[in-house]
């Protein structure tokens, strides 16, 4: 069940609960950042034991707007967490955003005022719904996996540990500059312009976790990523396959392209935290594409180092 949450001093609120089994609610919740409902998927323990910490998951590019290509659908999240002592958040929406604070509405993707909302709004009305230890840790993919870090630097604390999976920290270099343009102006229909302004503007630089990879220090760390080559999950059965020949060849291809950046990316990553000396707990493989059965694999190999980060 959950309580009656307490309206934000900001005007954001709990506005209503869809309760879809004992364990599963869809929850909507106003941001009065960006001034309309945000859905929630929520996953609750079958039979809590007390106050639990929250898990946020955040989607890949898709923001789990289509309703096929997200956390639930793509992954076992739902049986996985059933029996775990942990509150777990995934927000649909947010679709090629880069879940930041936008500098202007765009056209095409609308008012994306992300971080404020994740950060700022989201967790009191959580806390406060859910009766949560206060205690949270984020965790995403692809595209979110470059925000996770981005959202942990803009708020230290806030999260207790952070899982990045396959994503690109270095947005200010150029092949993070791309996967950004990539993401959000073409598969999006987007403008960058709207999102950072110019790519050599101040906050490209501020939105770079690489470059602001201090902030990190104190906060529980786990990243992944493959390295592009075909691995276990590139078969017919995969979950970006789904038994169709031409989606596993665009999983070995595509994927595969797109995974090899993300490890190029990563190793970057590794190397500017090795240098301030912040820990962190990797997983670097030696195959695997940009697809979901890797991250369905990360979940599940992060979060017991995410637990403990919440448990202390």
């Amino acid at each position: 069940m959950m309580a009656a949450a307490k309206p934000a001093p900001d005007g954001s609120r709990l506005d209503h609960v869809v309760q879809i089994n004992a364990n599963q609610f869809n929850a909507y919740v106003y941001s009065a950042a960006m001034g309309k409902l945000i859905q929630l998927e929520l996953i609750r323990p079958t039979h809590a034991t007390g106050p639990n910490p929250t898990l946020y998951l955040l989607n890949g590019a898709d923001g789990g707007e289509s309703g096929t290509t997200d956390w639930e659908h793509r992954t076992d999240v739902v049986s996985f967490f059933a029996g775990k002592q942990v509150n777990v958040v995934i927000p649909i929406g947010g679709a090629s955003s880069y879940y930041t604070d936008w500098l202007r509405p765009d056209p095409v993707l609308g008012k994306n005022e992300w971080k404020t909302f994740l950060t700022k709004e989201l967790p009191p009305v959580i806390d406060s719904a859910l009766g949560t230890t206060g205690k949270n840790s984020i965790a995403g993919l692809s595209m979110s996996g470059t925000s996770v870090l981005s959202l942990a630097e803009s708020d230290p604390g806030l999260y207790k540990g952070v899982g990045a999976f396959s994503g690109c920290a270095s947005t200010g270099g150029p092949v993070g500059q791309q996967y950004v343009k990539l993401v959000v102006d073409a598969r999006g229909g987007g403008n960058t312009m709207n999102m950072w302004g110019p790519v050599d503007g101040p906050d490209w630089r501020a939105n770079d976790p690489l470059l602001n990879a201090e902030k990190l220090r104190g906060t529980t760390l786990y990243i992944s990523s493959g390295n592009g080559l075909p691995g276990p999950h590139e078969n017919l059965s995969a979950p970006d396959v789904q038994g169709d020949p031409g989606k596993l060849v665009q999983q070995v291809t595509v994927g595969g392209v797109i995974e090899a950046a993300t490890s190029q990316c990563t190793q970057q990553l590794r190397t500017r935290l090795n240098q301030l000396g912040i820990p962190a707990t990797y997983d670097l493989r030696n195959d695997g594409t940009h697809s979901w059965g890797y991250w369905q694999d990360d979940l599940h190999a992060a979060w017991p180092v995410l637990d403990k980060a919440m448990s202390k």
